[in-house]
């Protein structure tokens, strides 16, 4: 008995708390891309995604049509299947007329000779050339099975507590062989109870040809149907090889000597050609073989989970894992151990909605499958539920998974076959996907898991992702990034504060009493006004501007804080509150006349304006029976309202800025206004206080944009959103007919991005493009 068996104890893992579930996660999902009519889609791997040889995320599995989703390595479970959603809105964002289709068994299918090798070109010669022998040896058919694959490891510190709390081994690296390799045996043996969760390939539509499922399934209208079966996937009518894999799995070297021997006996062409639902994965470094990560591959793709797997289904498949770790093992896992253990799980397979379905325990003894199913669950909670303190995912998990196992009307398996039998194969299936890229569509502003991230930063990652750039978030707060790409290596902060532009440049755009005086000297019209560096003085002043439209606001300020706009400015006590407000964000502030026309944002990017924007005021529009207090509530209940930059419009305010609006109409927060009044809360048309942004690029005279492209050169800077006042964007620019306000150092790009009305301008791809991270090139799409 090897003593890797008895290395650790119940009172050792348990010692250890709830730093039992640190360790690392990916996810690795694969999907056939098909039409509109649930059939395999004929064209290339999408060329938005760029290269398929060198795409950290996006790349293709057996055919062109199968494409590949791969998280990176994720420091908790719910971080990977937020990427893995991430990864599934891009492909919906930006693949027109295809969907993904979301079961593991094949969709309508051409023939074998028609389904399409995955090409690589030069640089994937021995890609295509595997392929090509996996399509003669299991059929193409076969390979267009897909399925969820779960990466797990050890956090290293979980791994040193543990190596700490046994006696039995020196070394630590012989420890991490011996846990990894328990984990391994004892999951292959369970392997059959996973089925009875993640099994949800019961049928296969008739165009999977070659199969034996005509054999063994009824047939009925189009679709091979066996009411018994859990997963066809995992059946001996799935992904499996042509004979039972048997493996030394007593040490990696013993595990390699086991790979070799089916190589060189011709069972296999390549270590991954070995299908078992569980893998240990090496690396090379140093011209050695290195020990990476196990690699769970009996999850079947869930059509009712829009990334094609659960939450819950990945908690408890990981607390499966941890039970392996601390499970006992009393008997040695042979030649006849692991051919019994699989034979349990093509048993469970193909059999597993039978209540009478028997499998054989350790002691090669035939019970009924829902009594072994008991007994583990029971081991099982007795071994693991001290994880559940402080953490109800694990605990909801593992319950929801009980009563899935305990209830066969409550497993995906079933709930799938009933939606066939009502709706048909291919319409079920259909309606699944197209119920997922409505909701990919409708929450393409959102980079799951960073919701707490400013918006424009979401946006700037996800399209660092589609783009093959890996993410380092190194200041989460601060939403500082570090983009890598082969070579090119790239710091942002807050989407648009980038090394493009010069520390100076940054201070020159915050300082509005400086960029005024720059632009001046440009020969580019700005506001007039005085600063003042004290309240007394602007107070004093009050007769200077008493009578006349003026804008008090802070000397260096963003988002339009502390801004307040005077139409008329008769009140003596209402402009100096405003010139308090002002003085509360800064030490100076500036007055100024207030221009006549409509404010634009105009974005630049380099020497080229890649959006303009209208923004309308926060306003309302009465409807004869609210107040405005209660349409202000209504309209911020729109999802795409919220509060610190994180959606693509804010919510109105009802604070002393808005009140001081009002009331220069005659109006309060309480006032009813007239069915189909618009009344507006604000002067200043900032998104962030509330306002509504129209895109206007395709509208704006060519003048304007030279003039804001020759104020970011006279200010020296890369990255900036100018402010302008245009009386009539269609009229050439002339002095008195515009106006600069101001010039921002760290523009929001969602506004552009997500406009409340008009065309989605990807300022997202433009800053990347400026950073040098240029996208995929368009390619004619080949059928």
């Amino acid at each position: 008995m090897n003593q890797s068996f008895h290395i650790l104890n119940g009172k050792d893992f348990k010692s250890i708390g709830k730093a039992m579930l640190q360790g690392w996660f990916g996810l690795e999902k694969e999907n056939v891309r098909v039409n509109a009519k649930g059939e395999m889609a004929r064209t290339s791997h999408p060329w938005v995604f760029g290269n398929k040889n060198t795409h950290p995320y996006f790349t293709t599995d057996f055919s062109e049509s199968q494409l590949e989703m791969i998280t990176p390595p994720q420091e908790s479970i719910s971080e990977a299947c937020d990427f893995l959603k991430v990864l599934n809105d891009l492909f919906y964002e930006n693949v027109e007329g295809e969907y993904l289709w979301p079961q593991s068994m094949p969709p309508v299918l051409p023939s074998s000779d028609e389904i399409p090798i995955a090409q690589y070109g030069e640089e994937g010669r021995d890609k295509e050339a595997y392929r090509n022998y996996l399509g003669r040896v299991y059929g193409r058919p076969m390979q267009m099975i897909s399925g969820m694959h779960f990466n797990f490891s050890l956090s290293e510190s979980l791994l040193r507590r543990l190596f700490a709390a046994q006696s039995g081994m020196a070394s630590l690296e012989e420890f991490k062989e011996q846990l990894y390799l328990r984990i391994v045996r004892n999951f292959l043996r369970d392997r059959w109870f996973l089925l009875l969760n993640s099994g949800a390939s019961s049928s296969a539509h008739e165009s999977f040809e070659g199969c034996c499922l005509k054999e063994s399934c009824a047939a009925d209208n189009g679709v091979y149907s066996c009411p018994e079966a859990l997963s066809m996937r995992s059946s001996p009518f799935g992904y499996t090889n042509r004979e039972h894999m048997v493996m030394d799995y007593s040490s990696f070297q013993a595990y390699d000597a086991s790979v070799q021997r089916l190589i060189e006996e011709d069972f296999v062409s390549l270590e991954k050609e070995i299908y078992l639902p569980i893998r240990l994965k090496f690396v090379e470094k140093d011209g050695k073989r290195i020990f990476s990560h196990l690699e769970v591959r009996i999850l079947d793709l869930n059509p009712f989970s829009s990334a094609g797997v659960s939450k819950d289904m990945l908690y408890f498949t990981h607390l499966f894992l941890l039970y392996g770790m601390m499970k006992e093992e009393y008997e040695s896992f042979g030649p006849e151990q692991q051919l019994q253990a699989s034979e349990n799980q093509y048993q469970a397979s193909v059999k597993g909605m039978n209540p009478a379905l028997e499998l054989t325990d350790s002691s090669g003894k035939k019970q009924a499958a829902g009594s072994l199913a008991e007994a583990l669950l029971k081991d099982m909670e007795k071994k693991v539920s001290f994880l559940f303190e402080d953490n109800l995912c694990y605990r909801e998990a593992f319950e929801k998974s009980k009563e899935q196992a305990l209830n066969p009307e409550k497993r995906a398996a079933y709930r799938v076959r009933q939606e066939i039998l009502a709706k048909g194969y291919v319409e079920f299936h259909m309606e699944q996907a197209r119920k997922a890229r409505q909701l990919s569509l409708e929450q393409a502003f959102r980079f799951h898991g960073k919701e707490d991230m400013e918006l424009s930063t979401q946006l700037l990652m996800k399209e660092a992702v589609l783009r093959g750039i890996r993410i380092d978030i190194m200041d989460r707060e601060e939403n500082f990034l570090r983009l890598l790409r082969g070579k090119r290596e790239e710091y942002v902060v807050q989407a648009t504060k980038t090394s493009l532009d010069t520390y100076s440049g940054v201070l020159k755009m915050e300082n509005k009493i400086v960029t005024k005086d720059i632009l001046e000297q440009a020969g580019i019209s700005v506001p007039a006004g005085e600063s003042y560096s004290d309240a007394g003085s602007a107070k004093a002043d009050f007769p200077l501007h008493e009578g006349k439209a003026v804008v008090i606001k802070p000397k260096s300020t963003n988002f339009g804080l502390g801004i307040t706009i005077l139409k008329e400015n008769c009140d003596r006590d209402v402009y100096e509150r405003a010139v308090e407000i002002a003085f509360q964000h800064d030490r100076s502030i500036l007055v100024e006349e207030f221009v006549e026309g409509k404010e634009h944002r105009i974005f630049v990017v380099g020497d080229q304006v890649v959006g303009i924007l209208r923004r309308v005021p926060a306003n309302v529009q009465g409807d004869g029976r609210r107040t405005i207090r209660e349409l202000v509530e209504e309209k911020n209940q729109d999802p795409l309202r919220g509060k610190g930059y994180r959606t693509p419009l804010e919510r109105i305010s009802l604070g002393e800025a808005e009140q001081i609006f009002l009331s220069g109409q005659g109006f309060c927060f309480e006032t009813v206004p007239e069915k189909g009044k618009v009344v507006y809360l604000r002067e200043n048309s900032n998104i962030s206080t509330g306002g509504d942004s129209i895109d206007c690029t395709d509208d704006v005279s060519q003048s304007y944009k030279d003039l804001a492209v020759k104020a970011a050169r006279a200010m020296g800077v890369k990255i900036t959103g100018l402010d302008m006042i245009i009386k009539d964007i269609r009229q050439q620019a002339a002095p008195g007919n515009y106006s600069v306000i101001e010039m921002n150092f760290n523009p929001a790009i969602h506004i552009h991005c997500y406009p409340y009305v008009g065309k989605n301008r990807r300022l997202n791809a433009s800053i990347l493009d400026a950073l040098g991270f240029p996208a995929a090139k368009m390619k004619e799409q080949q059928t």
